[in-house]
């Protein structure tokens, strides 16, 4: 089963998603046989390289928000993401542009490590104050999971993996993805939102059900034989 987890770094959510999904993933009866892909998405494809100000005063510019309204929202949150053990600190949030860092995830990927390079930014966005928009912090993050710092430096000084991004960003849009997180199994089933772990625990459910059923699509099962027998058949692109 094949889930992908469209998220950008910045959204408070989609690390609490991770989370709860995770949690209903460990207790997934056919975990081993689930491939996870972690996508890219930009919730603000237009916040310059770096925001001179807080996240509190960025929401307020960019969203028209009171300031209060913001920081009763980032309270809420902060106890949301506490009660799957994430420690937010919403104060030493640095305002950064994800694009660069939604690159280096992709390189991360070509060498099988993108998963753990997800989780590593996450942690150092919200937990750490760390700048995901800073190539030497990228190049120590990568060092953190494996890769050799050197080489992610050289790869995000030049635009590689740019196409890449935006191909996962055109792609969430066109599965009618206006937010995140956005999970989608088996092109199938989409989910939205960093829902509780038991709608999670659902859904695996649910989709490993139907996909585990044969779909007789016309006549019964032994006219479609058959049919087989004839050189008919359904193809990816046909019957499916």
């Amino acid at each position: 089963m094949k889930i992908e987890i469209w998220s950008d770094i910045p959204c408070p959510w989609c690390y609490i998603g991770k989370r709860r999904f995770e949690d209903a993933l460990d207790d997934f009866a056919h975990k081993d046989d689930v491939d996870v892909q972690w996508r890219s998405f930009q919730l603000d494809p237009s916040l310059p390289d770096h925001f001179d100000g807080t996240e509190t005063e960025y929401l307020s510019q960019t969203k028209g928000m009171p300031t209060a309204q913001v920081r009763q929202m980032f309270d809420h949150v902060t106890q949301q993401a506490a009660g799957v053990g994430l420690n937010y600190d919403f104060d030493s949030i640095i305002v950064a542009n994800s694009f660069t860092a939604h690159r280096f995830l992709h390189f991360a990927k070509t060498h099988d490590l993108m998963s753990g390079a997800k989780e590593t930014l996450l942690s150092g966005h919200f937990e750490k104050g760390r700048d995901i928009g800073d190539i030497d912090y990228l190049a120590e993050a990568g060092s953190e999971i494996g890769l050799d710092p050197d080489e992610v430096r050289r790869i995000l000084a030049t635009d590689e993996f740019s196409d890449e991004v935006q191909a996962d960003i055109s792609e969430a849009r066109a599965l009618g993805a206006n937010g995140v997180p956005f999970f989608v199994i088996d092109r199938k089933y989409g989910i939205s939102g960093a829902q509780p772990a038991e709608v999670f625990s659902q859904a695996l459910e649910t989709a490993w059900e139907e996909g585990q059923k044969l779909t007789v699509l016309a006549g019964t099962p032994q006219s479609a034989a058959e049919d087989f027998a004839d050189g008919a058949a359904c193809g990816p692109n046909g019957c499916s």
